[in-house]
């Protein structure tokens, strides 16, 4: 896993109204690929593509037991690229895009 990402690009990613979506399934604990998959109406594959920079970068993780994918939320990380200060206007213009796609 690098350390090194794209803040932007994670904060796209999180706000992202399918990715963001999963991410709120994955706020109470780790979830089955293919459960977050009938609750996006997304395949699976499209459920690991769209969180596919997170998991290269920690934010979420992944597991597989055997034929399963298995996905946590790094909760702590996720919350410290909100918080940070240098995001915030990135954050806020996440938000934007969001309500935008909600109305």
């Amino acid at each position: 896993m690098s350390t090194s990402y794209d803040r932007e690009k994670i904060i796209d990613c999180m706000f992202d109204p399918i990715t963001s979506s999963i991410l709120a399934h994955l706020e109470d604990g780790e979830k089955q690929c293919s459960f977050l998959a009938n609750e996006t109406s997304i395949s699976e594959v499209e459920v690991i593509e769209r969180l596919s920079y997170l998991i290269e970068h920690d934010f979420v993780k992944k597991q597989t037991n055997g034929e399963k994918s298995i996905l946590s939320a790094n909760a702590e990380k996720l919350t410290t690229i909100v918080e940070d200060n240098q995001n915030f206007d990135a954050a806020v213009s996440g938000l934007e895009k969001l309500d935008t796609y909600l109305n």
